[in-house]
């Protein structure tokens, strides 16, 4: 099953048969993440990219005030890692912590390399993932500039149909960067 939900999702960018995904899974290893368990905690080097076969996990910081901020939220079939950490082998300056019983593919930085070298359009689609995580990131920056608080919250309702009632109300607030109250104010308004 897990082989086949990576291979729907690989082939989206590259022509990739079922040959090249049983190589892959050389590589990778399966988790599972109990809700509030931590795929990464600050502090630590991030060692793996992480493809959420099911669950939910949220990626956030401690400011300076002792504030969780939340950066990133990431669903069935996404990606997430701690970018800088991973490349760099760097400690990690935030948390990634599954908010539902979550079950993962993760592969590691040595691994992947391997893989790319084996595989070579696996590189390729890695590019195209990370561009397009890239765009995401640029446009929700670009977005949270011109949107309220209401339109960014509208926005996240139509494009994720379900997610709202997946994620603790707080938790969408940090990620909005606006407070609880005021969310669900406007929530009551929509």
């Amino acid at each position: 099953m897990s082989e086949n939900q990576l291979y729907e999702y690989l082939k989206r960018y590259v022509s990739i048969n079922h040959d090249e995904i049983g190589l892959l899974f050389e590589y990778i290893r399966e988790e599972s993440f109990k809700n509030k368990e931590y795929l990464l905690q600050q502090g630590d080097i991030c060692r793996y990219k992480y493809f959420i076969l099911n669950g939910l996990v949220r990626t956030y910081h401690i400011d300076d005030k002792g504030t969780e901020k939340i950066t990133q939220f990431a669903i069935e079939n996404w990606w997430v890692s701690n970018i800088e950490s991973f490349v760099l082998e760097r400690p990690s300056e935030q948390y990634i912590q599954a908010i539902e019983n979550t079950t993962v593919l993760k592969i590691s930085k040595e691994d992947l390399e391997s893989a790319f070298q084996k595989i070579p359009k696996l590189e390729r689609a890695f590019r195209m993932i990370t561009e397009n995580m890239l765009i995401a990131i640029q446009r929700r920056y670009e977005f949270y500039q011109k949107k309220s608080s209401k339109e960014r919250y509208q926005y996240m309702v139509d494009s994720l149909p379900g997610f709202t009632q997946r994620v603790p109300q707080y938790m969408i607030a940090s990620y909005l960067e606006i407070s609880p109250e005021y969310l669900s104010t406007v929530r009551k308004g929509s």
